[in-house]
């Protein structure tokens, strides 16, 4: 939990996720085994070396809806940039922090210029009420407080993604020390929340990924009904766009149920989960063999739908613990992975030869 708690109290928004990088070449520079490669627009992938079969992808964001200051526009109001899918009507009159250096400044939004887009209207700008100028650049953040255990929730102000991407490095920091099989590594990408702008640089100009890589898409997705806290990290069918690859997602669910007989603390679930669109719809458009992987999110984007204001994100801490579980045992039986589902195949075509005289 220590990787969650780390990662999910630093400031990071869309365009600004500087500060995530710099604990992840900290993450990496003391694990030699590890290396780590940037692309030309900041996205990074880590990688731990291993000798056989296709490479295996975890990818996650490193932003989470926020703010970038523009210019004080008098000794206490602040012009900032946008940019996420928060409802206007949220954000307008939020608490938030903006942090420059070691400073850190409050403040509140006291109007937005909204924009129409993602179903509903989200602000491009913010006008805040700080208590001192803030530098431009400074990165804004609702002031929701950083990651803490609260029982069996685990509050922050920002777990979409930044939870994937402690889940990811705690996969890695344990693989690191009896590497497997198969080459693991993990993509960490910029500025999904104002539409997967990172990762779509990634597929187009593809010098940190391969045709042949497996990806696994992690999320912190919207709870639903039916795949709820508590209940297990969820294997991802789908989103509210596309449908992830059948192999990829059978496999991980073969995983899954191994480990569920063996550790009986693991508990997982199947949904797609049609809350929003994930980075995993665009690596399957481009071509890529990808599933998903997400834990259950409340106040997504911060928003406290039952209060109609902002509020901490949060997630049952067991579904993360879970979600680190299931990664760690697909990336030691990642080089068993077969496309075709073999394994049903076989299982429904000797239960054929068992009937087919009584056709």
């Amino acid at each position: 939990m220590k990787f969650l708690q780390e990662i999910s109290s630093i400031p990071t928004a869309p365009f600004a996720e500087d500060r995530v990088i710099h604990y992840v070449k900290h993450f990496v520079a003391v694990r030699p085994r590890l290396k780590l490669r940037r692309d030309s627009i900041g996205n990074l992938l880590i990688e731990l070396r291993g000798s056989r079969g296709p490479r295996w992808v975890f990818s996650a964001h490193m932003d989470h809806p926020g703010m970038r200051a523009i210019k004080m526009l008098d000794g206490r109001t602040l012009l900032a940039a946008f940019n996420g899918g928060v409802h206007s009507d949220y954000v307008r009159g939020a608490k938030v922090r903006f942090f420059a250096g070691d400073i850190e400044v409050p403040g509140t939004v006291i109007e937005t210029t909204p924009a129409k887009g993602r179903g509903f209207v989200t602000p491009t700008s913010v006008k805040v009420r700080v208590s001192q100028a803030v530098p431009a650049g400074s990165i804004g953040m609702f002031d929701q407080g950083i990651g803490r255990l609260k029982g069996k929730k685990f509050l922050s102000r920002a777990l979409d993604d930044l939870a994937g991407v402690a889940a990811a490095l705690a996969m890695l920091d344990q693989l690191a020390k009896k590497p497997p099989k198969a080459t693991i590594a993990v993509m960490l990408t910029r500025a999904e929340e104002e539409g997967f702008i990172g990762c779509i640089g990634a597929v187009l100009k593809p010098s940190l990924l391969k045709k042949t890589d497996r990806i696994i898409g992690i999320e912190c997705s919207a709870e639903q009904p039916y795949a709820q806290q508590g209940n297990g990290v969820i294997l991802r069918t789908g989103d509210r766009t596309s449908i992830f690859n059948s192999s990829l997602t059978y496999f991980m669910s073969q995983q899954a149920a191994v480990l569920a007989k063996r550790d009986k603390t693991f508990n997982y679930q199947r949904a797609l989960m049609p809350g929003g669109t994930c980075e995993s719809t665009v690596y399957d458009a481009w071509g890529y063999l990808a599933a998903a992987v997400c834990v259950p999110l409340g106040n997504y984007h911060n928003m406290d739908r039952a209060k109609k204001k902002i509020g901490p994100e949060y997630i049952d801490i067991r579904d993360w613990q879970n979600m680190v579980k299931l990664f760690i045992a697909i990336a030691k039986n990642g080089h068993a992975f077969e496309t075709g589902m073999k394994q049903l195949k076989e299982r429904l075509t000797k239960r054929f030869s068992q009937f087919k005289q009584l056709l």
